[in-house]
């Protein structure tokens, strides 16, 4: 299901050419489980590799892999990860391409996905807020053929009259532009009554997705919505019960990150890269689900659901979350997880360090306070680490 970028062709989303391209996607259908519930057996329906995955699948497999929700003292609407592009050049060289990508968090998950091109995308959080922020930015793409109508949406702008005109622009035009709209735009009813329109357009769309949402569920997608409305690019990484942090960025600072080697690389940086991720959020296949990586059910259950789809695992996103698992000591049970997947031989794990200690990490980028590393999923399933800065260090992969 290739998708173009007001009018310009773009790349599909997985070559058929690929070894790791599957033929046929399997869709699932009453595959419906609760959490303490006996897991319901799937009927499978094969389904041709660009097709769309039918909206009630997609909702089984969000209610089959779900746990119940958990907490941690973020807003989490943005990363805290202002290096997070630092390791796009890597996962080039690598060649990493095609299969399952599973990652955890906001929208730095679509930067990596536009980069490994994957056959199917889960988006894993222990917050169940995280799911229903990534259910917004479904309907946002969905409805967004250009990159410049997709970060106006999100900040409540106007986009261009012509956005087709917009599709070659840079990703620093593109924002130079929302910045100078979202500073502009009408306070009064006119405003007002777009900015109501637009939320019940997305509301209407997320609701077809047939994933059961309350009403709270709705006013949290709402607000949400409004956090990127109130404050625009400007827009702030927010934790709760701890002072803001001199090295938080802004959505914008993010929109506005270069790779490792300063190409722009963010799945906002061209019409391709976007291509890629609205293709698979069209075919409802990138996938947001409840879960802790070291639970019981969801990463298991996921494992479960590639291997009945014959897919291998290429790439996890696990962000900084091993530090607090390593912390809570239940990071054995995280790699017993990561364990029970059909991986590439060259996947890996996309880690954030943070020097928590006072340690900088040895691949750390000057003028970044947190460090992005790949590490090959092979040293970290070996499991025998006596600390987390052996995890962090050990086998990890050259930036540059």
């Amino acid at each position: 299901m290739n998708r173009e970028e007001g009018g310009a062709p773009s790349r599909p989303v997985a070559p058929p050419a690929s070894a790791r391209f599957r033929t046929c996607l399997l869709g699932f259908i009453s595959a419906l489980t609760c959490l303490g519930c006996e897991a319901a057996s799937p009927s499978l329906q094969l389904l041709g590799a660009q097709e769309a995955i039918a909206p009630a699948d997609f909702a089984a497999l969000v209610e089959r892999i779900s746990e119940e929700g958990g907490y941690f003292d973020t807003d989490n609407l943005i990363s805290n990860e202002s290096g997070y592009l630092n390791v796009v050049d890597a996962l080039g060289r690598l060649g990493l391409e095609g299969g399952a990508y599973i990652g955890v968090g906001p929208d730095q998950n679509f930067s990596y996905i536009a980069e490994l091109r994957p056959d199917l995308a889960f988006i894993v959080d222990v917050r169940r807020d995280n799911l229903l922020h990534h259910l917004l930015l479904k309907a946002l793409i969905e409805r967004a053929s250009t990159r410049v109508e997709f970060l106006s949406a999100l900040h409540g702008v106007r986009a261009p009259t012509e956005p087709a005109a917009w599709v070659g622009e840079s990703i620093d035009g593109i924002v130079a532009y929302v910045d100078s709209a979202w500073a502009a735009r009408s306070a009064g009813p006119e405003g007002t009554a777009y900015i109501a329109a637009l939320e019940d357009s997305l509301t209407a769309e997320i609701r077809l997705l047939d994933v059961p949402l309350s009403p709270d569920d709705m006013d949290t997608i709402r607000r949400f919505h409004g956090s990127f409305v109130r404050s625009g690019p400007g827009l702030r990484f927010t934790s709760h019960g701890r002072p803001p942090r001199p090295y938080y960025p802004t959505y914008r600072q993010l929109l506005l990150e270069t790779d490792a080697d300063g190409d722009a690389a963010s799945y906002l940086s061209s019409r391709d890269r976007y291509a890629v991720v609205r293709d698979l959020q069209l075919a409802n296949r990138i996938i947001p689900v409840v879960g802790d990586l070291s639970g019981s059910h969801a990463l298991p259950e996921m494992a479960s659901v590639l291997e009945e789809m014959g897919l291998r695992l290429t790439a996890f996103y696990a962000s900084n979350v091993e530090f607090y698992l390593w912390q809570a000591r239940t990071f054995e049970r995280w790699v017993d997880n990561l364990r029970a997947f059909s991986t590439a031989a060259d996947a890996v794990v996309i880690r954030s360090y943070f020097p928590n200690f006072g340690r900088p990490h040895p691949s750390a980028i000057q003028g970044y306070y947190a460090t992005q590393t790949l590490q090959p999923v092979s040293v970290l399933a070996d499991g025998r680490f006596a600390s987390y800065w052996e995890v962090v260090i050990r086998g990890v992969v050259p930036l540059r």
